[in-house]
């Protein structure tokens, strides 16, 4: 089971849910990227390729595999606000809005649009309702533009 056919197809289908934010430089060989989006730092496994994202201002598709043991629809929060916590180095944990289903993958916003992912079925979900969230590391990122 495969979750994308190519990074290219990937961001591209995701496009629409891009974070913006600013990518910071990063070490020589290092495959991750630093993020900073929603008001979060986050370290983003590269999926792009090297030297595609440069350090500036850039818009990536956040993608993260579920902990499903940790995620499940919830009512939605009296005050309707989003949550989104960092974990270790590169996971996170959050509360969020769903705007977006398809077969293995939610779109869901908690500070920021994050794409997350599921090899097995997930919880029954439709844009409008909140989700609580873990993520496993590492996060993905793929470059949205070419042209940094």
């Amino acid at each position: 089971m495969t979750l994308e056919s190519s990074e290219t197809e990937f961001a591209s289908r995701y496009a629409a849910w891009a974070a913006v934010g600013q990518v910071y430089p990063q070490r020589e060989g290092s495959p991750l990227l630093e993020f900073s989006s929603g008001g979060r730092v986050l370290y983003l496994f590269d999926r792009s390729g090297p030297y595609v994202v440069r350090p500036g201002p850039a818009r990536l598709v956040v993608h993260g595999i579920l902990d499903l043991a940790a995620t499940e629809p919830c009512p939605k929060p009296e005050d309707a606000r989003e949550q989104l916590t960092v974990i270790g180095i590169s996971g996170l944990e959050g509360v969020g809005e769903v705007l977006d289903v398809s077969r293995r993958s939610w779109v869901v916003r908690a500070r920021l649009p994050l794409v997350l992912s599921s090899f097995t079925p997930l919880p029954d979900a439709r844009p409008g309702d909140w989700v609580t969230f873990r993520t496993l590391p590492l996060l993905h990122g793929f470059a949205v533009e070419r042209d940094f």
